[in-house]
């Protein structure tokens, strides 16, 4: 009988180690397009013949895809740089605004835009006992805020998508010979999803 529950016990450990990540990967996603939709829904404007709010699935997430296609549209085509600039002045006045929009804006060009900045994978000696901790280069010269010599590596962290950026000697840098995305990877899952 107990050989019977150690075989029943380690099948379900094994299945646990299959239906916790995949169901705690379609729950967060579930939950951030359904929070997404349900707070751009639009669902006040819509009212049957009864008085009562009309909730239509998908609706709020419909139209945030519209709202950022007609953005890159006008973008692209209409916003001329005169108009960019007068944007970015009438940021600059608001300053909590321009704080948040202008990392926010920076972070997302990081990751997606056409200087991507997470695309140097390197490794980096931090102490003389031969620790080593994988990051991205974000900056290679620092002369101008008087570090000549110094580059900053972003170093995220284990099952998050928090970091920090470090300055260090740029001799104490090494390329690495892998994708960023890879790496990217390695480190957010804790070093489990290995480098192929």
């Amino acid at each position: 009988m107990n050989k019977v529950a150690r075989v029943l016990f380690r099948y379900f450990v094994k299945g646990m180690l299959v239906v916790v990540p995949v169901g705690a990967a379609i729950f967060l996603m579930y939950w951030a397009v359904a929070s997404i939709d349900k707070a751009l829904n639009l669902s006040d404007l819509l009212v049957d013949k009864a008085g009562k709010h009309v909730y239509i699935p998908g609706l709020g997430i419909l139209n945030v895809v519209v709202v950022i296609m007609v953005m890159g549209v006008l973008v692209t085509n209409v916003i001329t740089e005169p108009i960019k600039a007068w944007f970015r002045r009438w940021f600059a006045r608001l300053p909590i605004f321009a704080f948040l929009y202008s990392s926010i804006k920076d972070l997302t060009e990081a990751f997606v835009g056409e200087e991507k900045k997470f695309n140097e994978p390197v490794l980096v000696e931090v102490n003389e006992f031969g620790l080593k901790k994988i990051g991205f280069l974000v900056q290679k010269d620092l002369a101008k805020i008087g570090l000549p010599g110094e580059v900053a590596v972003y170093f995220p962290y284990s099952y998050s998508f928090a970091g920090q950026v470090v300055i260090i000697a740029a001799d104490k840098v090494k390329p690495m010979d892998k994708s960023a995305a890879d790496v990217m990877k390695f480190v957010i899952s804790g070093g489990v999803s290995g480098l192929d």
